[in-house]
């Protein structure tokens, strides 16, 4: 069985300027997902779609494949990762005869996801499941019956309904998730041919909080210089 570990790392970026290539805790953001997926034992190989040559060549330096350079068309801002996986499945298909039969999606925003996460992922993927993703636990104030609207000028629950429970006690309402990234997602290469990476068997792998900083903004990629810092000789 191949699986791939796909990094998926355009050149653009809005909110920082080359931000696959900042530097977070003494390392450019991207090598600490290709240090991650180069430790993981689950993955049968890695490569990185980029439409960046210096990203390209970082990676190569951190040990992570870069056959090809991301057509633009697919390096766009509005560009889908799925579309972005598809590409690399055909083109390792049709340019090294390779098929990968899992794919396991890494994104650099995600620098605290280590090898143990990906293994522990990979573990979850049963038979019958289409697909892993990670995510964390959705904080009770947070929740949707929590949450409120604001009408001609008073404020209204979000959700109105009668609820089995009671929305002002934590106990006894049920555990909501939200994707953290993701920083984590595998998928069998016949569900991503289908047009999706979940399917509609999906498995859930949780992951803590510190372990699920996504970088958008400055503030997010300080937060992680400090939390790697501190767990890092």
């Amino acid at each position: 069985m191949n699986v791939l570990g796909l990094i998926t790392a355009r050149g653009g970026s809005r909110g920082i300027p080359n931000k696959n290539l900042a530097s977070c805790c003494g390392k450019p953001l991207v090598v600490w997902t290709c240090d991650a997926a180069r430790a993981a034992r689950s993955l049968t190989r890695t490569v990185i779609s980029t439409d960046d040559p210096l990203i390209a060549e970082t990676a190569r330096q951190a040990g992570v494949e870069a056959p090809f350079l991301r057509p633009a068309v697919l390096a766009s801002d509005t560009a889908k990762s799925l579309d972005v996986a598809r590409h690399v499945i055909e083109w390792l298909s049709e340019h090294e005869s390779w098929d990968a039969d899992i794919v396991v999606l890494l994104q650099p925003t995600s620098p605290l996801r280590t090898s143990r996460h990906i293994d522990e992922a990979f573990g979850l993927l049963s038979p019958d499941a289409q697909s892993v993703v990670s995510v964390i636990e959705v904080p009770h104030r947070f929740k949707p019956w929590a949450v409120l609207t604001v009408e001609q000028g008073f404020a209204h629950d979000y959700e109105s309904r009668d609820l089995p429970f009671d929305r002002f006690r934590r106990q006894g309402q049920p555990s909501l998730y939200a994707r953290n990234g993701p920083a984590v997602v595998v998928s069998r290469a016949a569900t991503i041919a289908t047009g999706s990476f979940y399917g509609e068997r999906c498995v859930l792998y949780p992951m803590t909080v510190a372990d699920s900083v996504d970088i958008d903004d400055v503030a997010d990629l300080h937060e992680a210089d400090r939390l790697l810092r501190e767990r890092t000789p």
